[in-house]
């Protein structure tokens, strides 16, 4: 799990081809400190998984390389990436840690495009002090954005403006455009896109309100309170008289 607070700017040093998958290697030394072989890092939202082997990582060298497999290839922009590429990058947090974002998997569920980035005010010195950018959103996810909400845009945390049909836009403090790779993307660059997760878990609940392995219950449409509790009180008076199991 990652919460969607970049913990630094790294870079891509080097991607070779396997196959149909890669094995890209990164400098992040902030995220490289205490790594260890297996431990999961977030790469523009992307969880991949550390491959060095001890002793490479204990060199010191402040990189890193993962493997990224066909299906995240295909799934994210991370196939999009050359050497000296600008990458988003996050450890998995720890049990106890603040949880600064919101819950982030480091599973993308589609891929946007940013189409458009509309300046706000500015200081006395002229640096922005926010920015508007709006991101086409694919109609698969679409339903799981609300006004307010969250999502996560290349790994980064980020709450919902506006939530169109198609679209959605989210304001940047001047941290964010200057820490992460979202200050720099032009308009049409692709992006990772993580929806919360908590949506997709409420909604398939809702579509599995039947109650499971409990064969011949009674209509108890319309009863609720202790009529209802009554009800199912009847189902276990009338098992234990016929000698059905409950």
């Amino acid at each position: 799990m990652f919460t969607g607070i970049i913990e630094e700017l790294g870079e891509v040093v080097s991607i070779e081809e396997i196959g149909d998958s890669s094995r890209i290697r990164l400098r992040g030394p902030v995220v490289c400190s205490g790594a260890r072989h297996g431990d999961s890092i977030a790469v523009n939202g992307v969880c991949l998984t550390v491959v060095d082997t001890p002793e490479q990582l204990a060199a010191e060298t402040g990189e890193f390389s993962a493997d990224v497999m066909a299906e995240t290839l295909h799934r994210s922009s991370l196939g999009e990436l050359a050497p000296g590429s600008p990458v988003n990058l996050e450890r998995a947090m720890a049990l106890g840690d603040r949880l600064g974002g919101h819950l982030v998997q480091g599973h993308v569920d589609a891929t946007g495009r940013l189409l458009a980035r509309e300046p706000g005010e500015r200081d006395a010195a002229g640096e922005l002090r926010w920015e508007v950018l709006r991101f086409s959103l694919p109609e698969t996810i679409s339903r799981y954005l609300v006004e307010k909400g969250s999502i996560t845009v290349d790994g980064v945390s980020l709450t919902v403006v506006e939530a169109a049909r198609d679209s959605f836009t989210v304001s940047l403090i001047p941290a964010t455009l200057a820490l992460t790779t979202l200050g720099a993307k032009t308009v049409g660059a692709s992006v990772n896109l993580e929806v919360d997760v908590l949506a997709k878990y409420v909604e398939r609940l809702l579509e599995s309100r039947t109650l499971p392995n409990l064969p011949n219950l009674p209509n108890l449409n319309g009863l609720n309170g202790l009529n209802g509790l009554n009800g199912l009180n009847d189902l276990d008076t009338a098992n234990e008289t016929t000698g059905e199991s409950k």
